[in-house]
């Protein structure tokens, strides 16, 4: 590897984590620079602006997440399948990048306005409105029981992403060391799937 490879890598892993504890309105360019041991002058001579280097981030932490789940809710296949592939799409996702449900809420909490036209300027950002119309109609159908859509998606969303935000509760209370948490997510592709399709069953 290069040096001037192994030192954007640098840079971009440092952003990551200032993004994450400052958010972009919080996060300088000399903060960044500091993390990743070089000086100011080297970090403009590779990015010119935190914004940029958000980008950068946003794409890396996020962008194959969104595809994967945009392909899924595109797909013709039978709601529970659908259901389930998601779930499995987005624990994946999130055991790859486990800082994403920190990243999205810091900045929901300081710059909505900016993440969700982040979200949306994207081509391969999943049509959850087409989700919630077929969980609506499959509702409607007796397919699945009565309920509401939105609940619905924010149940999946919660139980998937739930677990990666609580890590340093279970590990300090519970007591639930590395190897035993990485047991718990992978059992979590199959169990949330389980538990929502039970819940669902008429």
């Amino acid at each position: 590897m290069s040096q001037e490879r192994n030192t954007e890598e640098q840079i971009i892993a440092a952003a990551k984590k200032i993004f994450i504890q400052k958010g972009l309105a919080g996060a300088r360019m000399q903060d960044i620079a500091d993390e990743a041991g070089i000086n100011k002058a080297m970090l403009h001579y590779y990015y010119r602006s935190k914004e940029k280097l958000f980008d950068i981030v946003f794409d890396e932490a996020l962008g194959k997440l969104i595809q994967r789940l945009g392909q899924m809710i595109r797909t013709n296949m039978p709601l529970e399948d659908k259901i389930r592939g998601i779930v499995r799409s987005y624990i994946e996702g999130l055991v790859e990048n486990p800082h994403i449900p920190l990243f999205v809420l810091n900045e929901l909490q300081q710059q909505p306005e900016l993440l969700i036209t982040k979200f949306k300027s994207r081509p391969d950002f999943p049509d959850l409105h087409q989700f919630l119309v077929e969980i609506a109609k499959a509702s409607e159908a007796g397919i699945i029981k009565k309920i509401s859509p939105v609940q619905l998606l924010l149940n999946i969303l919660g139980m998937c992403v739930f677990p990666f935000v609580a890590k340093p509760l279970l590990q300090g209370i519970v007591g639930v060391d590395e190897v035993q948490f990485r047991l718990i997510i992978e059992e979590r592709k199959q169990f949330v799937g389980d538990f929502i399709m039970a819940a669902l069953t008429p």
